[in-house]
């Protein structure tokens, strides 16, 4: 990246209002989202909200996707590989000492395998209430993967049980609702909690929460769909929407468990990951 653009590149960071929306952003790669939402999960005014985008627009950061009457902002992956690339290389030199924590470079390269190496690999999924998407996406990929996986759910604002309306569905497709039950993610940040290799939220408000940084750096991925504990109407109609939240998410988990894992390096396995999340086959 050339001297300029970096430089105004970071000093467009250097408020801490955009650094914030970036962080967001970066949190839905490569998806977009509306200011509406922005401003909503920020608790920021639209009007400062604008200022912000604008800002990031300008220093090639951040783009802007018009989809209907909607407006989506979206992270600019190259400028920001740019960016960090100009950080590491050009003014780090490329110091090992510095590189070697962040690069990970042999697993950039290798395919991914599970660690520790040789049995199955950790999955945690996360939504707001663990209680109905988030509990179907551990069901799903329990018993799709075979073995392959270790699948665990929990929320950032747990729910006290399941949903009884995500139960009847799971039940009724055959799956083993014993043991499944609503918990907080911080069950998952503690020394002992395990690290993850994959780590997805399934709705847009855990999405956007600040989090931790997840140990052992696993691939993450958004995944969002509408929260079907909102619906409304019948209990048939709310029936509905809970099968159709399962059937789009059980698509979105085979086709994540189809995945040929042990040719594929880090950089493919999340541009699979993210390929998932955004195929428009896989939204309803």
């Amino acid at each position: 990246m050339e001297h300029n653009r970096a430089s105004h590149a970071f000093a467009t960071l250097g408020h801490p209002g955009r650094l914030a929306v970036f962080r967001l952003l970066m949190r839905f790669a490569p998806q977009g989202v509306r200011p509406t939402e922005i401003a909503e999960a920020l608790g920021m005014k639209q009007n400062t909200l604008s200022h912000h985008l604008a800002d990031l627009g300008a220093s090639g950061l951040v783009a802007v996707e018009r989809r209907g009457r909607s407006l989506f902002y979206a992270v600019d992956l190259d400028a920001t590989e740019g960016l960090i690339g100009y950080l590491a290389l050009d003014v780090g030199r490329a110091r090992p000492d510095l590189l070697a924590p962040l690069a990970l470079a042999q697993k950039e390269t290798a395919p991914m395998t599970p660690e520790p190496r040789g049995t199955a690999f950790n999955v945690l999924f996360l939504c707001s209430g663990n209680s109905a998407r988030s509990i179907f996406a551990e069901a799903l990929l329990r018993d799709l993967g075979k073995g392959r996986f270790h699948a665990h759910s929990a929320g950032t604002r747990p729910s006290s049980a399941p949903n009884p309306f995500a139960l009847a569905v799971l039940g009724r497709n055959g799956h083993d609702i014993a043991g499944l039950r609503s918990k907080h993610a911080s069950e998952f940040q503690t020394p002992d909690a395990g690290t993850m290799d994959f780590v997805f939220t399934v709705c847009d408000t855990a999405a956007a929460e600040e989090c931790p940084p997840w140990p052992g750096q696993p691939i993450t991925g958004h995944w969002g769909l509408p929260d079907p504990v909102k619906a409304g109407g019948t209990d048939a109609e709310k029936a509905l929407v809970f099968a159709q939240t399962y059937t789009a998410l059980r698509r979105r988990i085979a086709a994540f468990v189809a995945l040929p894992f042990d040719s594929l390096n880090r950089m493919s396995l999340q541009a699979q990951v993210d390929a998932i999340g955004t195929d428009t086959g896989t939204k309803d």
